[in-house]
């Protein structure tokens, strides 16, 4: 596959309610969740129609389907995080195991199925790397346990890994080559995208406004001078978090979508990559309009496809690519 055209990737954060635990009690969102199972199917379909290829980075948690498969499947060492609400054990102890909520099992069965699509990583417990109290120790059983449950259930060997909350270290990124993992997504290098777990209230702002006005450099990257160095994982940039369907917004959402496509293009005309990602319960809210947008910019890829030879990856094959693997 030639590395000089262009690539499309995109990476899916999927964590259902393990995302944003220590943010909510268990029953405010259940219709959100039940909205954002049913819509994951739509999205496959969709990436089959256009034959694109994705990354599923999965909190390993997910792959349980009950409080008894939950409870075998913990990893030796557990976060002390300081701030207890950032523990999920912690939080299972106190609320109980809904599958509804902690569990995707027949999702991720889907996602295996559908051509092109790479199970990956988000951690096994959507694990805080820049947390105090998490520890290193914690990070490399909590990386383990994920590899073992992805391979015992699915028979599937995880190579690449997305970061909680784009929490990471240098000594993260050693951890995960220890433990098998070849590629990590890794932050754009604007300011505004910088310690992310340092955000204050300008950052979150620029952050924001970014998604719809020209404030970063350009997002697309150079597939060339991607980071390849010894005793790291390949670390590929994210271009652009995908912004959910807004209604109160309705300028906002089309001025979002002109840019995405905007920039898509900017990659396809350099032969540069550009990197998609979002959450799936993003589109648990407006689902028929946040399909829409999907579908507005796949057909545009298509395009770039047909008009450049752009080219849908996902991140074990261009890394794959990157790396000269057969």
């Amino acid at each position: 596959m030639n590395t000089s055209m262009s690539k499309l990737i995109i990476s899916l954060d999927f964590e259902l309610i393990w995302g944003i635990f220590d943010r909510v009690s268990p029953g405010q969102k259940e219709g959100y969740f039940a909205r954002t199972k049913a819509v994951i199917p739509e999205v496959l379909s969709l990436f089959r129609e256009f034959h694109v290829q994705a990354t599923w980075a999965t909190v390993g948690m997910l792959m349980t389907e009950s409080r008894a498969d939950w409870d075998q499947l913990k990893p030796t060492i557990l976060p002390e995080y300081r701030n207890k609400s950032l523990c999920p054990y912690r939080w299972i102890a106190q609320y109980g195991y809904d599958p509804l909520l902690h569990s995707a099992d027949g999702l991720i069965e889907q996602i295996i199925s559908c051509p092109g699509q790479e199970l990956a990583s988000h951690t096994f417990s959507h694990f805080y790397s820049q947390a105090e109290g998490a520890g290193l120790s914690a990070f490399d059983a909590d990386l383990k346990m994920a590899r073992q449950v992805a391979q015992q259930k699915y028979g599937q060997r995880l190579r690449t890994l997305v970061f909680p909350r784009n929490q990471y270290s240098e000594e993260h990124l050693k951890i995960c080559l220890q433990n098998g993992f070849s590629t990590v997504r890794i932050n754009p290098g604007d300011w505004f995208w910088k310690e992310p777990e340092k955000a204050g209230f300008w950052k979150k702002a620029f952050r924001t406004a970014d998604a719809y006005l020209p404030l970063s450099h350009k997002t697309s990257f150079a597939l060339s001078k991607t980071d390849i160095s010894s005793g790291r994982p390949l670390q590929l940039p994210a271009s652009r978090l995908l912004k959910p369907f807004n209604p109160s917004f309705s300028g906002l959402n089309e001025l979002k979508l002109r840019r995405v496509m905007h920039e898509m293009t900017t990659a396809a005309q350099l032969g540069e990559g550009y990197h998609l990602w979002w959450h799936p319960h993003n589109f648990g809210m407006h689902p028929k309009e946040n399909l829409a947008a999907l579908r507005q910019i796949l057909l545009h890829y298509q395009s770039l496809h047909d008009r450049y030879g752009m080219q849908s990856l996902n991140m074990a094959k261009l890394s794959d690519l990157l790396l000269h693997k057969p």
